[in-house]
């Protein structure tokens, strides 16, 4: 009777059988198993050549195109439905080439608002678009739940307008200065625009509150613009700062960003005369709601661009290093160059100078805790986890 070992081996590929020192020293690799495998796959670096690399970035691989008819277009917005273009000021519905589907990146979303495109006409009124033109400048943020994404929000942006209101939801400067890095990092100017200001003094309001909130305002007003980054005040409601932001926004590309119900569509309204649909206020929460579902590029009739964003209730910055975040405050970084500790952090140390500055009223105590808390949380919120 044939060994069970010998009916094995007429139902599998035959195992080399040579004497025991070359089995010993050859091994048998159908032994192997896929745990096994997968760790000598692991192991092996040849896949990770420099040469077979794509660079990771907010920049989208640009393909080999010969012999192709291509027109130019710049991204208006993108839907379920398609990749709104615009091209000689006409609109085209489009979508993406498969080939840049399959470009990765660490961002999110493969085009954004704003972007230039390179396509190919496939229909009438339809195209397709075959490559992303670089981006000079864009705004973006860690993508909300993973924090392993970069989330594009514009790109080709000459000034982003953070939109924030004195009151109904109040002013969050936390909240201000993660919009500005991300902003200067992006390589874009930043402008605070306050909504809101007739608040400041509507009868209808509380004394005490109205008292507390205006003291938060006129800080905030000192603050930011000892820190060299312009404030503009504005109400929808009276007018007041509405032909200021016109000559700001005048000939330039400007994106308004900022929580949800601090104005954003109404100032785009009036300031463009277009009709954006406003959401009313959550009574429970005091925030607004979101009313503007996605990025939409608008012209301006004066000369100019702006985008429209949806609101949001947080803002992780990309890849920002806790190191890097002095940087992003002149007032800390100048004061903090006469510390006893070339490593301060300027939170916890003993005879620290930052410190005994905001004690002092020399530097805003509203921009020192936004300096604290990005520090605290970098490391664990906005770093690439």
């Amino acid at each position: 009777m044939r060994s069970k070992e010998y009916k094995n081996n007429e139902q599998y590929p035959k195992k080399w059988v040579g004497c025991s020192i070359e089995a010993d020293y050859f091994g048998d690799d159908r032994k192997m198993s896929k745990a096994e495998r997968k760790m000598a796959m692991a192991k092996d670096r040849s896949k990770y050549k420099k040469t077979d690399q794509k660079k990771e970035s907010n920049q989208p691989q640009k393909e080999l195109i010969e012999n192709e008819n291509l027109e130019k277009g710049r991204v208006l917005s993108i839907a379920s439905q398609g990749i709104v273009v615009e091209s000689q000021g006409k609109t085209l519905n489009c979508t993406l080439r498969g080939v840049l589907k399959k470009d990765k990146t660490q961002s999110k979303n493969l085009v954004v608002v704003g972007d230039y495109v390179l396509f190919t006409r496939s229909g009438e009124g339809e195209g397709l678009i075959a490559q992303v033109e670089t981006r000079r400048t864009v705004l973006s943020r860690a993508e909300n739940l993973s924090r392993r994404k970069e989330q594009l929000i514009a790109a080709n942006i000459d000034q982003v307008l953070i939109t924030v209101s004195v009151v109904s939801p109040e002013l969050k400067a936390p909240l201000i200065d993660r919009y500005i890095i991300a902003t200067l990092k992006g390589g874009m100017d930043p402008i605070i625009v306050v909504n809101k200001i007739d608040l400041l003094t509507a009868p209808d309001q509380d004394a005490a509150i109205q008292e507390n909130d205006r003291e938060i305002y006129e800080e905030l007003l000192v603050a930011y613009q000892a820190a060299g980054i312009r404030v503009i005040s504005v109400s929808v409601e009276t007018g007041e700062g509405i032909d200021l932001l016109k000559e700001v926004m005048k000939d330039k590309s400007s994106v308004f960003s900022g929580q949800s119900g601090v104005g954003k569509s109404s100032l785009i309204n009036a300031v463009t005369g277009q009709n954006l649909r406003i959401g009313a206020m959550v009574g429970k929460t005091n925030k607004g709601s979101h009313t503007t579902t996605m990025a939409h590029l608008i012209p301006l009739e004066f000369g100019g661009w702006c985008i429209d964003t949806p609101g949001i209730k947080s803002f992780g910055v990309w890849d920002l290093d806790k190191e890097e975040i002095e940087n992003y405050f002149p007032e800390i970084f100048s004061c903090g160059n006469a510390c006893r500790f070339p490593d301060c952090s300027h939170l916890h140390e003993v005879g620290c100078v930052v410190k005994d500055a905001v004690e002092q009223g020399k530097i805003s105590w509203l921009r020192y805790q936004s300096y604290q808390m990005l520090r605290q949380s970098a490391a664990e919120d906005h770093h690439r986890r």
